[in-house]
């Protein structure tokens, strides 16, 4: 059963979520964009699976922390719908939000009104559902 994401606090997702996303950072492999992306997605009963980027010189095939979050959770069994948030940590003073071929991963994948986190170093942190970053996603 997922739970919408007026019933998610915000607060207890970045305790529980952003540890694992600045690790996850740290393996990333990021020679183009030296701008290492840490994912951290919370999954059923409260598991949670992390991903960095890996970029390549071939731009078209450099894979987001986002999904790279997503596709472990899916290797360990989770479902289509079970993830209710996810937290995007950059290392940097301004956070960054995902791009539109992970906001479509997202919408497909996290639960119905699922919550998006977006943090860095700074203070700042800024929050959505996958719907408001991604409003009419393409559908099967």
């Amino acid at each position: 059963m997922t739970r919408p994401v007026t019933d998610i606090d915000i607060a207890a997702c970045l305790e529980m979520l952003k540890p694992a996303a600045i690790e996850a950072s740290r393996n990333a492999y990021s020679p183009f964009s030296k701008l290492n992306v840490g994912c951290a997605v919370l999954g059923r009963d409260g598991a949670v699976y992390s991903g960095c980027n890996v970029e390549s010189a071939s731009y078209g095939l450099t894979q987001c922390a986002e999904r790279n979050a997503l596709a472990h959770a899916v290797s360990q069994g989770e479902t289509r719908g079970a993830f209710t948030a996810i937290l995007v940590y950059t290392p940097v003073a301004a956070q960054l939000t995902p791009c539109g071929a992970c906001r479509q991963v997202m919408s497909e994948l996290m639960a119905d009104r699922a919550l998006v986190i977006c943090c860095s170093e700074g203070e700042q942190v800024s929050h959505w559902t996958v719907d408001e970053l991604l409003p009419e996603p393409f559908d099967f």
